[in-house]
């Protein structure tokens, strides 16, 4: 009886003498990342999400989580959802958390790019606060227009904007992707154009379903059903070529309107300082994670694609990135408080 509930209690993790010996051997910084590389994870990895429940970046997470606990047999990943402030709150949260590797953030261009250069008084640097680990997915913008638009294509909606018509456009919020691509189109263009904001993507979907707008920049996943089934015509999205599903409507570029291409993107992230071999230890898996079919078929199913890029690329991506809406901040003259 005794030996049956000794097999059944769960063992400590034991470290070997040679392994304690050569620890002892290390350097202090040197023997505590080695301790970290046998010992992790001993507790349950928290990924802070700044978004609520519910949504499709939210699943993303959920299902990184679950793939990261298997991949990675312990305690588990859990996600906790931070949101609040434009995404600042919870990206707040994971930069300000222990470097201990048992927090990470999954970010987005928003949280890690674009805050950057449209919120005034961030409370974060999105670069030198967190430790880039690899990119996971992107997607893609579109830029769509009620059924009945008279305008067929981005030239000719361009067209009504110059030729004395005031043109409106929705957002899914103040200082949101589809905001900024949008006033950056005007912009460019020399468009008349007022923007009408709404809360989240799909009330602004349905006001431009219904005609109450003249376009609205979209994710291509919000709105890709309805221009299926002819509710909304698509006049340009940001895809290197045409989709074979849709071969009518054209790229950006074919549209004459490259610089309208700014993708979503979505990485993983951890405090900065971060136990080397723990970031590392992620980075080599998340390629091998977005590889899974059954993995890969979830994120198509809800619009995502993956887009790997490991460490080291991930964290020069989003420099880049960082510019790049600097770019666009200056050029739109969009700004949020902090």
């Amino acid at each position: 009886m005794i030996d049956d509930v000794a097999r059944r209690a769960p063992r400590t993790p034991t470290i070997s003498r040679r392994a304690l010996l050569a620890t002892s051997l290390l350097p202090p910084a040197l023997a505590a990342e080695a301790q970290v590389a046998q010992e992790w994870p001993a507790k349950p990895v928290r990924i802070l999400l700044a978004y609520p429940p519910g949504g499709s970046t939210d699943v993303l997470a959920r299902a990184l989580a679950e793939r990261l606990g298997a991949a990675f047999p312990g305690p588990g990943f859990v996600v906790e959802n931070r949101p609040g402030g434009a995404a600042v709150v919870g990206t707040q949260a994971a930069a300000a958390a222990a470097p201990d590797g048992y927090t990470l953030a999954l970010g987005n261009n928003q949280t890690h790019a674009a805050n950057a250069a449209m919120v005034r008084g961030l409370p974060y640097r999105p670069v030198e606060d967190f430790a880039a680990i690899g990119r996971l997915a992107e997607v893609h913008h579109a830029l769509v227009v009620p059924a009945a638009s008279p305008a067929q294509t981005l030239a000719e909606l361009a067209a009504r904007g110059k030729g004395g018509a005031t043109l409106t456009y929705a957002s899914s919020s103040v200082g949101s992707a589809s905001h900024v691509i949008a006033e950056g189109f005007a912009r460019r263009e020399g468009l008349a154009a007022t923007h009408v904001p709404y809360r989240g993507g799909a009330q602004a979907t349905t006001d431009t379903v219904a005609g109450v707008v003249d376009f609205f920049v979209s994710t291509w996943p919000q709105v890709s059903s309805l221009v299926r089934e002819g509710r909304l015509r698509c006049l340009g999205i940001g895809v290197p070529r045409r989709l074979p599903e849709l071969p009518e409507v054209p790229t950006f570029a074919e549209a004459g309107a490259p610089y309208m291409a700014v993708d979503a993107w979505f990485g993983l992230f951890a405090p900065a300082g971060s136990p080397a071999v723990v970031v590392a230890r992620l980075s080599e898996a998340l390629p091998r994670i977005l590889a899974e079919p059954d993995f890969a078929a979830r994120l198509a199913g809800l619009g995502f694609q993956p887009a790997p890029l490991p460490a080291a690329e991930f964290a020069a991506f989003q420099r880049a990135e960082v510019a790049r809406w600097q770019d666009l901040a200056e050029l739109t003259g969009i700004r949020l408080e902090g």
